[in-house]
């Protein structure tokens, strides 16, 4: 089989279809250039040690959320941790298992048109040598960024800009991950927070990121992220050592999984993206499992990455963001500080029941919630632009 894309999704699949049998996976990832994305890095809550756990780059074991008011909360996750993954490293690791993989190998080209025939499919390509090339395969698991997003109720744009900043004192906790800081100026529409993963006592990634309708400029995320460390954080002397940037959606559109009888999309192209966090690489490794599983069981299919409930409860979370019938820094505080943070990140994954998701509900701003509960139905989905960063991360 063949797997278009070497990102997140791409790689947990091949690294899933390849750990305890002998199938055959080509990995079809662009040659370097500007096709290939810049390193990029993933973040994740599991229980126990990660199936990548060589490539983890730091772990947390306390999350911290601030308030508008400047309040402080803490919260434990146990029994499960929050992870930073850096692609690169994780690249380098999947890579590895793959070499020593006697069916699966990796493919630097750039992949075109995506035919299905009587017997599979033909995948064209053309190699970083300029070679025109056909791969014929039984299956195709497509995880390239889609042209354009299917019709929505409600599109926002979860996007951001980081910074990897060393101080000259130390100046951070390297067991607290602030997961959310709402003491930064909040836009005129959506909400906009800042985030800070220590890697030692004097290193971090800091980031500065809203959920609104559409990108900044790259300008605008520098005048934010440095207003954010030195008026915020108060880091004093530090220097920049690297920077990211990204915009990814936040959706109530219908991602369709299957396109053909042997081609499937997978990753944020097949809905895996959680809508209302961004989140999507625990959401990829569990799609990645159910996939082999499904394979394994003689059925070629993509499970849904995430549940109805779980989607559904996300649309009106969203709709009622998008609306401003709720005070976003408020609702996301008051989540963590009135549902126990173990809870409150399984239901983030979709890994918890009815009645822990009704209680949850009762939580939240009940009134406003039902109202938009209520009208999602009636509302017309209509196509939206692709979020896109304003300009392409350094």
């Amino acid at each position: 089989m063949v797997i278009v894309g070497g990102g997140a999704a791409g790689l947990c699949l091949a690294h899933e279809l390849t750990a305890t049998t002998s199938r055959s996976v080509t990995v079809v990832e662009p040659p370097d250039g500007p096709s290939r994305p810049p390193e990029r890095t993933w973040c994740f809550w599991e229980e126990g040690p990660s199936a990548y756990e060589e490539a983890i780059s730091a772990t947390w074991s306390r999350l911290r959320v601030h308030g508008t008011d400047g309040s402080e909360l803490n919260v434990d996750p146990a029994p499960q941790r929050y992870r930073m993954l850096r692609s690169t490293r994780f690249e380098q690791l999947v890579h590895a298992r793959l070499a020593a993989h006697p069916g699966a190998r990796v493919l630097r080209a750039t992949v075109g048109a995506v035919h299905e025939t009587a017997d599979g499919v033909d995948v064209s390509c053309v190699a970083s040598d300029g070679r025109t090339l056909t791969l014929r395969t039984r299956h195709v698991f497509d995880s390239r960024p889609l042209p354009a997003l299917p019709p929505a109720r409600t599109c926002l744009v979860q996007h951001f800009r980081g910074w990897f900043v060393r101080t000259a004192a130390d100046r951070f906790d390297p067991a607290v991950a602030d997961l959310m800081d709402f003491r930064v100026p909040q836009p005129r529409h959506g909400l906009a927070f800042g985030y800070v993963l220590p890697l030692t006592p004097n290193c971090a990634l800091v980031e500065y990121t809203e959920f609104s309708r559409t990108p900044l400029t790259t300008a605008a995320y520098e005048g934010a992220l440095g207003a954010y460390c030195r008026e915020v954080l108060r880091l004093d002397a530090f220097t920049v050592e690297a920077a990211e940037q990204g915009a990814i959606p936040m959706t109530d559109a219908r991602f369709p999984r299957r396109i053909g009888s042997a081609v499937f999309r997978i990753g944020t192209a097949g809905g895996a993206t959680r809508p209302a966090t961004g989140y999507t690489f625990a959401a990829a490794q569990r799609q990645s499992r159910a996939i082999a599983a499904a394979l394994d069981a003689g059925r070629p299919l993509v499970p849904p990455p995430h549940g109805r409930r779980a989607l559904a409860m996300d649309a009106v979370l969203l709709r009622a963001l998008d609306t401003e019938r709720i005070d976003g820094p408020a609702f996301f505080t008051d989540l963590f500080r009135r549902v126990p943070a173990e809870r409150l990140l399984r239901f983030l994954d979709g890994a918890t029941s009815l009645r822990e998701e009704w209680g949850i509900g009762l939580r939240t701003p009940v009134g406003p919630m039902l109202r938009t509960a209520v009208e999602l139905p009636f509302l017309p989905r209509r196509f939206r632009p692709t979020p896109r960063p304003a300009e392409s991360a350094s």
